[in-house]
C-alpha cells in the first residue's frame, strides 16, 4: 500500500516529468475511479496546464492553471506511471509503460507523453477539488500534521499521543487523524527501531520511548524516501521501477524469519484489522 515515502516519490518524479504540460486528452476508462461524471471530469482538465504537484498525507495534488486540483489517492493497489512518448523505444520494453487490463484513467499531453492511472484492485480515486476550496476539503477530512513539516517536531507529537493515553501505538501511528502519511509498512519498522512492541498502550511509554519513536518515523521515512519506497507489493514508481526500501525491511512482511537483531522468529499479529510483524524478543 503506498504510503508517504511512495507518494512523495512520484510527486518528486512527476514535478519533474509533467510540470508545464498541457493536458491535450483523457481516458476515463473505469468511470468509477473518477469521482465526478466524466464527462464533466473531462471539460474540465482537457487543455488545462499542470502548474505544480504536491502532497498531503497519502495524497498526490496536481495543481491546474484553471484554479482546479485534481487529487490521487492510490489506496492498496494503485500506481501512477509515465511514458515519455508513445513509441519510445527504450520504455516500450518496460510493460508497466504500456496500458494494461489495470489501466482505468490515461492522461496525454501535447507532446505525445502519457501519464497511466492503473489499481489491481480498484480502491483507490481521482477527484477535482477547486483549489480555494482545498483548506476546506483537508479540514473536512481531519488529517494530522505533517511528519515532514519542520513544525512537526517532537513536542508536537508527544502532545498529540497524550490526547490518547489508552490506545496502541500501532493504531496510533497508522490513524491518519493523529500524524499524517504512515501505514502498516512504516508502522512496523518504526516499532522496530524503538523496540517498541506494537500492542504497548500509549501512556505506558516513557518519555525516551516516545522519542525513540519520533526518531525512528524521521529516520526510516527519510531512507524509504531516498530509496524511492517499498515494492512489497504492486508499488512502482512513476517510471514502472521498484521501490528499493523493501531490501531494508527488518519486520515488515517477515513472519516466521529470523529478526535481524536477535535471531529470534518475527511473528504477526492483528491488531483492529490490520495486522503488525514484529520481533517478540526485542520489542517489549
Amino acid at each position: 500500500m503506498p504510503e508517504l515515502p511512495e507518494v512523495e516519490t512520484i510527486k518528486n518524479q512527476l514535478t519533474r516529468l509533467i510540470v508545464g504540460k498541457k493536458i491535450s486528452q483523457v481516458d476515463i476508462l473505469l468511470p468509477k475511479i473518477v469521482r465526478l461524471d466524466k464527462n464533466k471530469f473531462k471539460k474540465i482538465v482537457i487543455g488545462a496546464k499542470i502548474n505544480k504537484l504536491s502532497r498531503r498525507a497519502k495524497i498526490l495534488i496536481i495543481e491546474l492553471n484553471n484554479s482546479w486540483s485534481i487529487l490521487i489517492h492510490l489506496k492498496m493497489t494503485g500506481q501512477l506511471i509515465y511514458q515519455s512518448t508513445i513509441n519510445n523505444k527504450q520504455l516500450a520494453i518496460n510493460n508497466q509503460a504500456t496500458k494494461n487490463k489495470h489501466t482505468h484513467v490515461i492522461f496525454y499531453f501535447s507532446d505525445g507523453s502519457r501519464l497511466f492511472f492503473n489499481d489491481l484492485r480498484q480502491f483507490g480515486y481521482l477527484k477535482l477539488v477547486q483549489q480555494e476550496e482545498l483548506g476546506a476539503f483537508w479540514q473536512k477530512e481531519g488529517l494530522g500534521p505533517e511528519i515532514l513539516d519542520k513544525k512537526f517536531t517532537f513536542d508536537r507529537f508527544k502532545e498529540i499521543l497524550d490526547r490518547r493515553p489508552r490506545v496502541k501505538i500501532k493504531q496510533f501511528l497508522m490513524d491518519q487523524k493523529n500524524i499524517a502519511g504512515i501505514g502498516n509498512i512504516y508502522a512496523d519498522e518504526v516499532l522496530f527501531f524503538a523496540s517498541i512492541h506494537p500492542l504497548r498502550q500509549a501512556n505506558s511509554l516513557s518519555t525516551q520511548n516516545v522519542k525513540d519513536i519520533f526518531q525512528g518515523i524521521k529516520k526510516i521515512l527519510a531512507l524509504a524516501i531516498k530509496l524511492k519506497g517499498t515494492s512489497s507489493s504492486d508499488y512502482l514508481d512513476a517510471h514502472g521501477q521498484p521501490g528499493k526500501f523493501a531490501t531494508r525491511l527488518k519486520v515488515y512482511g517477515r513472519k516466521g524469519e529470523k529478526c535481524v537483531k536477535c535471531n529470534g522468529l518475527i511473528e504477526k499479529i492483528k491488531i483492529a484489522g490490520r495486522s503488525a510483524c514484529f520481533c517478540p524478543s526485542c520489542q517489549r
